[in-house]
């Protein structure tokens, strides 16, 4: 029976989905705009990789670091310096992140989109009065983003990855199509699914960590992990830990922007 159980728990282990030996990865949920959510959650997984000894330590933003919260100017440049000092850093596109590369592309879909989910809150991150804002028309607000947002900014942005498989895991912004290999995903997919990938029960050819779909908690199911904790509303920014086949999660408690306003 000891050896039965024994055996039991080896294979579950050896299932369990892992990264290679000797890497550690913290993939960070939305952040919306909240820098000192984000200086509060890369101050928490500085002191937990410290603690937890040398390995090859990556950190994984998984997308939407703009729009909704107030300081989405401050966050691309956090990220900017954090990626050309440590070197340890990769971002994913979002779907808030290609709506935004499309507005400053003058592209009208995308404008008139930025402005409905949030954009007027980056736009103001980057120095704009509220009342210029509201007295542009969209042509006008193209050419104030253009001079407003720096050039270091868009070409950071517009160098995010689509997707990011590390052994057992790929980390993407939204989800994949269950019905697709992974090498055949559409770009549309990966920054904008919901339900297919949402709903879908049984295991993929990988564990998909994602964010972009807002829960109370991070959200464990057999297929995937979501990380999107709702920065903006909760005051709760996530990292997933990943080392072997560990998995812990590290989150900020910070005050929301609606407990700010009240």
């Amino acid at each position: 029976m000891i050896s039965k159980l024994f055996k039991s728990r080896t294979a579950a282990k050896a299932s369990a989905p892992s990264v290679p030996e000797g890497q550690r990865v913290y993939a960070v949920g939305d952040i919306h705009g909240c820098a000192d959510l984000l200086d509060e959650l890369i101050a928490l997984i500085d002191a937990d990789d410290a603690e937890r000894g040398p390995a090859d330590t990556l950190l994984i933003f998984l997308g939407d670091l703009v729009d909704r919260g107030p300081a989405s100017a401050a966050v691309i440049e956090r990220l900017r310096t954090l990626s050309a000092t440590r070197g340890n850093v990769r971002c994913l596109l979002g779907n808030h992140e290609e709506i935004f590369l499309g507005a400053l592309d003058g592209e009208p879909k995308a404008l008139r989109l930025f402005c409905r989910i949030g954009g007027r809150e980056t736009v103001l991150s980057y120095g704009m009065e509220s009342t210029e804002y509201e007295r542009l028309d969209y042509e006008e607000l193209v050419h104030r983003l253009t001079d407003l947002v720096p050039s270091e900014h868009r070409a950071f942005v517009g160098n995010f990855e689509d997707m990011i498989v590390i052994g057992d895991y790929a980390f993407v912004h939204a989800g994949v199509r269950p019905d697709a290999p992974l090498d055949r995903q559409r770009t549309a997919d990966l920054r904008w699914i919901r339900d297919p990938f949402l709903d879908h029960r049984t295991r993929l050819e990988k564990t998909i960590v994602h964010g972009h779909t807002m829960t109370d908690d991070i959200e464990h199911r057999t297929h995937r992990i979501g990380v999107d904790t709702g920065a903006y509303k909760s005051g709760k920014l996530t990292a997933l830990g990943l080392e072997g086949s560990d998995v812990w999660h590290l989150q900020t408690a910070g005050p929301s922007l609606e407990d700010a306003s009240t």
